[in-house]
């Protein structure tokens, strides 16, 4: 009993064998097959590209046209001696060389000896290198001379996923052709085809979805499909498909998506959880939501998803997209992507992928809406007098406006660049307010003044809040609020004499009093220095260490806020030097709040977990 042939796998079996038979790669096709026509045959090719999309496979045919005994032609018969040892692998004269396991200088040098050497049997010795950007140094420069020169039967086809890491050298020597990636209704064709070929049944919902999760690759789709059709009992189905690639349903997908829309974590968590539970995998799920989010994000520029390349989701999703992304706007949706491209980075190295999804999830569901807050910055650039305000449309969410006033205030707070008073120092905080045209008496100012000046900046809330607490005392003198601060809170000071700061404090105090009330903010005096101490400051300061710098800036209101609100992290502070310390006039260049200003540096958490 004669034995079985070895059983070979779809992508290999169903192999473009024919120029014409390369799918999405026409232009590549066309020059090729003109070349030979031509006779303008180059003796070096490059083929570069992303994985799957036919490059060997090109390189492969391009070997049989040149070898074809029909040939030269422009497209080989696949029928004579040459094209069948070719297509198996068994062609003496066309070397197939993988440079990931080849890649030093002492293959080369083989190489060298062999390209000396005439065809055994027909035109040409091809060589096909794969993956030639994993060649050393060394061994590219060993080939330079050969690949530029060689010997007239000689031809060279380069193949590789990554062209940027070749040298100059070697692209310059080579005609490039890029392979590009196949477009999904092309990848759905072919898999259609090679359904029938095996005898077996998909929907086209089914194979619509495995060519778009293959991402432009028709190797990965004809590998996912030999996978479908190894384990399936019946038909093909998008159940089938989902319960493979660990992705939910799409219309679980746009339940997701319209709960982050709507700005309500407990919905998307739940969405997310029903998602899981019919078997979805959590990275699988996000990166549904990256493919629905990017069409909400052409949506928001004015693209249709359509006309364009990339990840795609199906029709299925049950929400309109492009409606989400126009509502949404394009700032919000960039951070949104933003933030799942960051959870997906980390769960890839990371044993808690699940609740990484989720904490993604929930970030997305808060997320503000940072269109307003473009408008926000646009309106100060012009009126850098006007307080920051979120604008009508903001004003009837409050808490998302005051987030966004808050952000506005401390982007503004980069330069603090104070002028230490060691008396009072009393600045009006504005123009003086018009005296009110009625004649009546104004209400009485409170005893205590302090509390009146907590209660306003509480109002007024954030850093302001913040920084006002510092102050240690306060009183009235002919109706103008006096507030004394610490000499060393001279970041405290320059935030809250800012124009619009100040502003905004004025309006609180005249909505709590019924009346106009102008403050003015004195620094305390610092304590006498001894004249050892004088001695002390005139020598260079010792050096803090890392952990020291670190707890004097840690529990700071601006530090903790930054971190707060951009999920950010410490990761080093640089101590002031004392000459500029002294030049910008900011006291001490041990002033740790100072040091944050200038030299902290703060990154976003990202992809990294050490903070």
């Amino acid at each position: 009993m004669a034995a079985s042939a070895p059983y070979q796998v779809v992508a290999r079996r169903y192999r473009p064998q024919r120029f014409d038979e390369l799918v999405g790669q026409e232009h590549v096709a066309r020059g090729l097959s003109g070349a030979i026509e031509s006779g303008r045959i180059g003796h070096a090719y490059l083929f570069t590209g992303a994985r799957g999309v036919g490059k060997t496979s090109a390189a492969r045919i391009y070997a049989k046209a040149l070898e074809c005994e029909q040939g030269p032609a422009a497209e080989p018969c696949n029928a004579c001696d040459s094209c069948l040892a070719i297509a198996a692998g068994q062609d003496v004269d066309v070397v197939e060389i993988d440079a990931a396991s080849n890649r030093g200088i002492d293959e080369i040098r083989q190489l060298r000896q062999n390209v000396a050497v005439r065809p055994a049997r027909g035109r040409y010795k091809v060589y096909i290198i794969d993956e030639v950007h994993m060649l050393t140094r060394e061994a590219f420069n060993a080939l330079l001379k050969t690949l530029e020169e060689p010997p007239s039967h000689v031809k060279f086809v380069l193949c590789t996923t990554e062209p940027e890491k070749l040298p100059i050298t070697i692209l310059s020597r080579c005609q490039r052709f890029d392979f590009v990636t196949v477009d999904a209704p092309a990848i759905a064709r072919r898999l259609q085809q090679i359904v029938e070929a095996e005898g077996g049944q998909a929907s086209p919902e089914a194979l619509s979805l495995i060519a778009r999760r293959a991402a432009g690759s028709m190797r990965d789709s004809q590998s996912l499909l030999e996978q479908l059709l190894g384990s399936a009992t019946g038909a093909i189905d998008v159940d089938a498909v989902h319960a493979v690639i660990g992705t939910g349903r799409e219309e679980h997908i746009g339940r997701l998506v319209q709960a982050i829309a709507a700005r309500d974590p407990r919905a998307a968590l739940d969405a997310f959880d029903g998602t899981l539970s019919g078997g979805a995998d959590p990275g699988g799920i996000l990166e549904q939501l990256i493919a629905a989010l990017r069409d909400a994000l052409l949506a928001s520029v004015g693209c249709e998803s359509g006309s364009r390349g990339g990840p795609a989701i199906g029709d299925a999703i049950g929400i309109d997209l492009a409606a989400v992304g126009r509502a949404t706007g394009t700032e919000t949706v960039l951070a949104m992507l933003q933030i799942v491209d960051q959870a997906l980075a980390r769960m890839r190295t990371s044993g808690h992928a699940a609740v990484l999804a989720e904490m993604a999830i929930v970030r997305l569901a808060k997320l503000d809406d940072l269109d307003d807050l473009a408008d926000v910055a646009r309106r100060i650039a012009t009126d850098p007098g006007t307080p920051g305000t979120a604008g009508p449309a903001a004003a009837a969410r409050p808490q998302p406006a005051q987030r966004v006033e808050r952000v506005e205030r401390e982007k503004k707070t980069t330069d603090l660049t104070p002028a230490a008073a060691p008396v009072a120092d009393a600045v009006p905080p504005g123009p003086a307010a018009a005296p009110p045209a009625e004649t009546a008496e104004p209400p009485p100012l409170p005893a205590d003044a302090h509390a009146a000046w907590l209660d306003a900046c509480e109002k007024v809330g954030g850093l302001a809040a913040d920084f006002a607490a510092t102050a240690t005392s306060a009183r009235w003198r002919d109706g103008l609020l006096e507030v004394a601060l610490p000499a060393d809170a001279t970041t405290a000071v320059a935030f809250l004499r800012r124009p619009e700061v100040a502003a905004a404090i004025m309006a609180k105090l005249r909505d709590a009093l019924g009346r106009d009330v102008r403050h003015a903010l004195a620094v305390e005096a610092s304590p006498p220095a001894s004249a050892g101490e004088a001695t002390a400051v005139e020598r260079p300061r010792p050096v803090a260490s890392q952990a020291a710098l670190l707890r004097d800036v840690m529990d700071h209101p601006l530090v903790t806020h930054a971190r707060t609100l951009f999920d950010a992290a410490v990761r080093k502070v640089e101590p002031a030097r004392a000459s500029e310390a002294t030049a910008r006039g900011q006291g001490s260049p041990a002033d740790p709040v100072a040091r944050v200003a200038d030299n902290a540096a703060v990154e976003s958490s990202g992809d990294d977990d050490d903070g």
